[in-house]
């Protein structure tokens, strides 16, 4: 293997097995446990990308997921393109084919990089803002060429061959982050017996340890990760997962992790057996806890010409060394503020490789790493820093001049040393993104000069995420954190034996943002900031000269912060910069709001397949055990499991669907049946001004109707098409209780808030969505009233009890709601009582209900039996283009209301005023044995040739028990009209059926059943 750079031992590579790889066209070969990124600078690549703004070549800078240059697109083919990939996140593997995102003809020779060289004076921040302005008729030129040149990598023109998918999980504690702090919180909170899921962003987990110089209990950091992540792994209550980054933490401790399931395989996500693999998984995570352990990002020193190929982080210089296996370089300068810094010379001397100075920018900097270095001889250059390196496409030397921090200025004479290596660290940066999501503040801490998280429910930061940076004080605190998390979710946690680790001796740290220069920053070479934006010193000056003080408006006018970097590097140092030139402290300026994804995220992730049993939450009525026990068969019906039909097993044999809804519905017409109806949306409605709403939000009247009593409604959207219907009741004069469609409760909720607070913000009125506080059992039958007598103390005489009324009272000793209201057309009681009740009433009324011969009956005869009085179910015989006298509902329409109700309006226009409208109409096929499809289409003549013309479809379709044939609901055009008439439903098999229109009521049309 030809890699340059590559060590002959160390890391934590294999070299026995090398890797293929093709970068900007041309081959190379790397080792199985590479990233991208260390097999390029294995390899001795200098110029990975081209800036974005000003084309200038740029290097690898860091080893993690703050790397801002080298962001590659991947694929070898059109369709298994991926653009923005970091180089230094995506593991190697055979075969991978990588190009640079920006320059042509090639990277390393960009027609663009002219504009690299005049950018500072000609394309200063506002500069498109400033120039492209007038004449507005050239606009349009303008965006064609901006638009070329502008953005990184390319979207795939061709489908993507891959498959993605959606997870829902439930945990006590989340914990983001395996590194020291992140494995202590998982083991602590793991052994205490709480359900624990572990996610980290890089191919292993171990985080710093598995570069780390320290020794635990004695032996390299490393092999007590390993023996944590052994433990965790073989525990039943844990989930670990690597390659998976927390991209959005929001409220409640909604979490949403992207999982890279087969990316560090192949292009495409390979096949496992007959199946292909998911190539990325989104995980929507609902902990009760969550420990942030995402560790801290190391601040780069902003120097001139800092964005030159060979500057990298000190701490991305030791992790390519010591984990790699890779020596970016022969001669190293590092300039540093801080102890764990020196970390780079030292791992670069025991390379083999010459270490020519350490500038130190501290006057007199001490710690047990300065003492290991000048016991090596390196030489250390105190309160000094690399004011410039030199180099275009390489570094080939420092400038190293001694400084003044608090004058900012440039005090001593400038050394030039050969090199071709700059390592910097400015200090670190906790890595607070997640903790902003929810839009909480960051707390500026002078004593680590960063940001720590600001206070979130349920969020507890640990380690290096709040500023704890020694590694025996991060597992402590992440033990700590663990345990507490645990006990938060309600675990008694144990303490963890914590291991033995011999303190480490650091200095202080300084404060250094920005190296002074010799020449004012205007004047001097480009001191970036913001490396992938391009973003410098000077249009940071710039931009608070020109007035904008905000850092905020700093952000928006400089472009620092933005896209996929989201800070990481940059932002620490930008804010210092400006609060130097407005002469305000940091915590005075602030900090940028961060928003999801911290890293970007596939769009196969987001809309990819929904998988396991948690993909939609299951919701389960207080009766739910009831029905599993007595045999139920369910089906979804929004997201509630409801019993569909029950069938009983008779000499060995079980009954079938048809048997058992036959057997159900005579029940119910003949005898008594009870359904578990607590699906129902209900929402409590209050306020002076709740007539006036309901009025308004509903097609009918609602201004007289007196407690105690119950109408009927119809809702519609602003273009006048039905939305939802139910009933409502009047509990007082300024109370009411509105029950929806099972499916369409939270779009109705969510829609009544709509109109409230955005169009009548001045009607004073209240909803509380009360679903679940509530159970509904239907009662119904011509038995109904003798069953429920036996029960309860509410006088239930027809003459005092009349159809759309409700009491209170008792029923099995339980306070209730009952409602006298029938979905059936049989004589019906809905009895509502409060949920944790509910098993008590229903067992009641079967214990009472024998003699009646009590039968429970689901959701499909429920159907049969509301389809039999031409009753509606919107969503089923509604599809959003019907409307209330599409329905023949005039009757529940008040057009003489003296005010405005959604959907009035529309309801005049041309197109719903029109005759030959689809309109809801009930079918009796010819032949009494037929029962037709649902959804097949009419025809009013058989013998058109085809394309036919459709005349409308059946929206219900069922076999009667009681009637003897099957029936149907339609919409036909104008059907209202054409009673009597004839119709055909030509079917696939080229059978056509025949059909008469009839009134959609099949059953008792006076409704004298119910009113008995």
């Amino acid at each position: 293997m030809n890699q340059v750079n590559r060590l002959p031992r160390g890391g934590r590579v294999d070299r026995s097995h090398p890797l293929n790889f093709t970068f900007n066209g041309k081959q190379y070969v790397g080792c199985v446990g590479d990233t991208l990124a260390s097999a390029l600078l294995a390899n001795g690549v200098d110029v990975v990308n081209r800036s974005f703004k000003y084309s200038r070549p740029r290097g690898i800078v860091a080893a993690g997921a703050e790397e801002p240059n080298a962001v590659v697109q991947l694929g070898a083919s059109e369709a298994a393109q991926v653009p923005n990939v970091r180089a230094t996140q995506q593991a190697l593997y055979e075969g991978l084919t990588a190009r640079s995102t920006n320059g042509w003809p090639n990277v390393q020779r960009d027609l663009m990089g002219m504009v690299g060289k005049l950018g500072g004076t000609f394309m200063p921040p506002g500069f498109y803002y400033k120039t492209f302005m007038a004449p507005a008729s050239l606009w349009m030129t303008y965006e064609k060429y901006i638009r070329k040149s502008a953005g990184l990598g390319r979207s795939p023109t061709e489908p993507d061959p891959d498959s993605y998918e959606h997870i829902n999980q439930h945990c006590d504690v989340l914990i983001i982050g395996a590194g020291p702090a992140g494995l202590a919180a998982a083991i602590t909170a793991a052994r205490s017996g709480a359900r624990v899921i572990l996610c980290d962003e890089q191919e292993e987990m171990g985080g710093s340890l598995l570069d780390s110089r320290e020794l635990i209990d004695g032996a390299p950091a490393v092999q007590w990760s390993d023996r944590v992540l052994d433990e965790l792994n073989a525990m039943g209550n844990v989930t670990l997962l690597p390659r998976t980054t927390a991209n959005g933490y929001h409220d409640h401790n909604f979490v949403t992790l992207h999982e890279r399931r087969t990316e560090h395989l192949a292009d495409s996500a390979p096949s496992f057996g007959s199946r292909r693999q998911a190539r990325s998984r989104m995980h929507r995570i609902r902990a009760k806890q969550v420990v942030l352990a995402t560790g801290a990002h190391e601040r780069p020193l902003v120097y001139a010409n800092n964005d030159v190929p060979g500057n990298l982080l000190a701490g991305a210089v030791s992790t390519y060394v010591r984990r790699y296996g890779v020596v970016p370089g022969q001669k190293l300068v590092l300039s540093a503020t801080n102890d764990h810094a020196y970390r780079a010379a030292l791992d670069w001397h025991e390379a083999g490789r010459e270490v020519v100075a350490i500038a130190d920018a501290r006057a007199n900097p001490k710690g047990d790493l300065v003492d290991k270095a000048q016991s090596l001889g390196i030489r250390i250059i105190a309160q000094s820093a690399v004011i410039e390196a030199k180099g275009a496409d390489r570094v080939s030397g420092a400038r190293v001049a001694k400084i003044e921090i608090e004058s900012f200025k440039v005090v001593g004479g400038v050394e030039e040393l050969a090199c071709d290596t700059i390592a910097s660290s400015g200090g670190y940066s906790p890595v607070i993104h997640l903790s902003s999501h929810t839009g909480t503040r960051p707390t500026w801490r002078d004593d680590i000069l960063g940001f720590v998280p600001g206070e979130v429910k349920g969020l507890t930061p640990a380690g290096g995420a709040r500023g704890v940076y020694p590694l025996g004080d991060t597992i402590r605190d992440g033990a700590e954190a663990g345990a507490q998390a645990t006990q938060a979710a309600g675990i008694d946690a144990g303490a963890m034996a914590l291991p033995q680790i011999t303190a480490r001796q650091d200095g202080q740290a300084c404060a250094l943002y920005q190296v002074p220069h010799l020449k004012p920053a205007m004047r001097a070479p480009k001191q970036f900031v913001d490396l992938q934006n391009d973003v410098t010193a000077a249009g940071i000056e710039l931009a608070t000269r020109e007035g904008f003080e905000s850092i905020e408006h700093v952000k928006r006018y400089t472009a620092m912060g933005f896209g996929t970097d989201q800070g990481k590097l940059g932002n620490i140092n930008g804010m210092a910069i400006a609060a130097r030139c407005l002469n305000r402290s940091i915590p005075e300026v602030g900090t940028t709001v961060f928003r999801p994804n911290y890293t970007p995220v596939t769009f196969g992730a987001i809309v990819g397949r929904h998988c396991r049993e948690l993909f939609d939450p299951e919701r389960y009525t207080a009766l739910h055990q009831w029905h599993v026990e007595h045999g139920a068969e369910f089906e979804d019906v929004g997201q509630w499991k409801r019993p569909w039909y029950f069938p009983r097993t008779v000499n060995g044999k079980k009954e079938t669907m048809h048997e058992a809804v036959a057997r159900e519905c005579l029940a119910v017409r003949e005898r008594v049946g009870i359904l578990d109806a607590s699906t129902l949306g209900k929402i409590d409605i209050q306020g002076p001004d709740a007539r006036e709403f309901l009025g308004r939000v509903y097609t009918n009247k609602w201004a007289k109707l007196a407690p105690g009593r119950v109408r009927y409604g119809l809702m519609c959207k602003d273009d006048g098409m039905l939305m939802d219907d139910g009933t409502t009741s009047c509990l007082g004069e300024n109370h009411f209780l509105m029950t929806t469609t099972t499916g369409g409760a939270a779009g109705v909720m969510e829609w009544l808030e709509l109109w409230h607070q955005t169009e009548w913000p001045e009607l004073d009125v209240y909803f509380t969505s009360v679903t679940d506080h509530w159970a509904t059992m239907t009662v119904t039958g011509p038995d109904a009233r003798k069953l429920l007598a036996e029960v309860t103390d509410i006088d239930l005489d027809k003459d005092q009890f009349k159809f759309m009324d409700w009491r209170e009272g008792t029923v099995a000793g339980v306070p209730a709601r009952v409602f006298r209201i029938s979905f059936t057309g049989e004589l019906a009681y809905e009895i509502n009582v409060q949920a944790n009740y509910a098993m008590h009433v229903w067992t009641t009324l079967f214990e009472h209900g024998e003699k009646y011969d009590l039968t429970p009956y689901g959701t499909e005869t429920m159907h049969v039996l509301r389809a039999e009085k031409g009753l509606i179910i919107v969503g089923q015989d509604t599809d959003g283009s019907v409307t209330p006298e599409d329905l023949g509902m005039q009757w529940a329409i008040g057009y003489d209301k003296p005010y405005s109700w959604i959907g009035k309006r529309a309801l005049s226009r041309p197109d719903t005023r029109r005759t030959d409208r689809k309109q809801f109409v009930g079918l009796k096929p010819k032949d009494p044995n037929v029962v037709l499809e649902e959804g097949a289409q009419i025809v009013f003549d058989p013998n058109q040739s085809i394309p036919m013309s459709m005349v409308g479809h059946v929206t219900s379709s069922y076999y009667s028990p009681t009637l003897g044939h099957g029936f149907a609901l339609a919409v036909v055009k104008g059907g209202h009209e054409r009673m009597g008439e004839t119709v055909y439903l030509p079917m696939v098999d080229g059978k056509v059926h025949e059909a008469e229109i009839v009134s959609p009521v099949f059953l008792d049309p006076k409704g004298e059943r119910q009113n008995v």
